[in-house]
C-alpha cells in the first residue's frame, strides 16, 4: 500500500513522504490515526499545501523556544536543603522540585518531561540541567544546591550586619 505521511512516523518516516507499507498497518493504524493519506495525484497536492503551513508552524514554535532559551539560559535557581556528612543531601533536587520552581515563582509554562538531568543532584554545588524546547533548542540553567545550616548561618550574619552599633 502506498501513502503519504501527515506527520512523522517513528521509524517510518518523516511528514510529507512518499512511503510503501503493508496493507494492515496502513488500514488499521495510519488511516484511522489520521497519519497518513493514499498516494494519489489530488492528495499530493493537498499535503503539499499542508507542508507549507506545516513549516511555517514549526517556524514559529522554533523562534518561540528560541526565545524561551534565551530567557532560561539566564536563570540561577538555589535549592536549600538539609544535608548530612560530606555535603551529600537527604533526598535530592528531582525534576519536579526544578519544574515547580519554573512554573511557580519565575512563571515559565513548561512541562517536567523536557528537563533533563544527567546526574541526580544530591550534593552541595552548582549544577547545568538541560531543558529540551524543541527538537533543535535547548536551554541550559544553573541549579545550586545549598545546605540548609548554612543558609541559617547567612542569615543570621546578614541580620546581625544590618543591625547598627549600639552608641557609647
Amino acid at each position: 500500500m502506498e501513502l503519504i505521511l501527515k506527520e512523522d512516523v517513528e521509524k517510518l518516516g518523516k511528514a510529507g513522504q512518499h512511503v510503501k507499507v503493508k496493507g494492515g498497518y496502513g488500514r488499521n493504524y495510519l488511516l484511522p490515526q489520521g497519519l497518513a493519506i493514499a498516494a494519489t495525484s489530488g492528495n499530493l497536492k493537498v499535503i503539499e499545501q499542508h507542508m507549507v503551513v506545516r513549516s511555517k508552524r514549526l517556524a514559529a514554535l522554533k523562534a518561540d523556544a528560541e526565545a524561551q532559551a534565551a530567557e532560561l539560559n539566564k536563570l540561577h535557581l538555589v535549592f536549600v536543603r538539609k544535608v548530612g556528612e560530606e555535603g551529600k543531601l537527604f533526598g535530592s533536587v528531582t525534576v519536579s522540585d526544578i519544574a515547580k520552581e519554573l512554573i511557580n515563582n519565575r512563571h515559565f509554562q513548561l512541562d517536567k518531561h523536557k528537563i533533563h538531568l544527567d546526574v541526580v543532584l544530591k550534593q552541595v554545588g552548582e549544577h547545568k540541567v538541560q531543558i529540551k524546547l524543541h527538537p533543535e533548542v535547548v536551554a541550559e540553567i544553573t541549579v545550586e544546591v545549598k545546605a540548609e545550616a548554612e543558609e541559617k548561618a547567612l542569615v543570621e550574619e546578614a541580620k546581625t550586619e544590618d543591625q547598627p552599633e549600639a552608641a557609647e
